[in-house]
């Protein structure tokens, strides 16, 4: 059984036959010691799949690329769990604990990673428009029925930024 890691799709760079590296380097175990099983472990596995998504799959990232990678997702499991243990009323160190945010956001900041608008196109309103079903429209004048006039209204303000709370 393979262990479904970005270090599971390594491109054959290395010559040598799987029985002389190492089960991580293989993608048979996520550890070298340890529980690949532990909550903790899966956590971890989903930060690091979905870090090395973002950065444009694992052939696109280089060795010092992945490794920074798992060190993010390493300490956010361990901020995961303080803040775990700060809901359930417990105290922690909060000096470790904003320590670690900084080299998280330091890490995240070397690799790239930043959260970008995505474009939604179409706007609300031509959205809404398209789909119009049919037999909204007041079959005597060829006009939209005023429910339908009401959502438009909705749509388009909601597109321009004016949408009521």
């Amino acid at each position: 059984m393979r262990i479904e890691t970005a270090s599971a799709s390594r491109r054959a760079t290395d010559a040598r036959p799987p029985r002389v590296r190492s089960a991580v380097s293989n993608g048979r175990r996520l550890f070298v010691e340890g529980d690949g099983n532990s909550a903790w472990s899966r956590r971890y596995r989903d930060l690091t799949i979905a870090h090395v998504n973002d950065l444009g799959g694992r052939d696109a990232l280089s060795e010092a690329q992945l490794s920074l990678v798992r060190r993010a997702s390493a300490i956010e499991c361990e901020l995961e769990q303080m803040e775990g243990r700060l809901s359930r009323g417990e105290t922690i160190d909060l000096d470790a604990f904003t320590r670690a945010a900084g080299h998280l956001r330091r890490i995240l900041e070397t690799l790239g990673l930043k959260r970008v608008a995505r474009d939604v196109t179409p706007s609300v309103a031509d959205y809404l428009a398209a789909t119009r079903p049919t037999g909204l429209a007041d079959s005597a004048n060829g006009e939209a029925s005023p429910r339908l006039r009401g959502r438009e209204k909705l749509a388009g303000e909601a597109a321009r930024g004016q949408a009521r709370p």
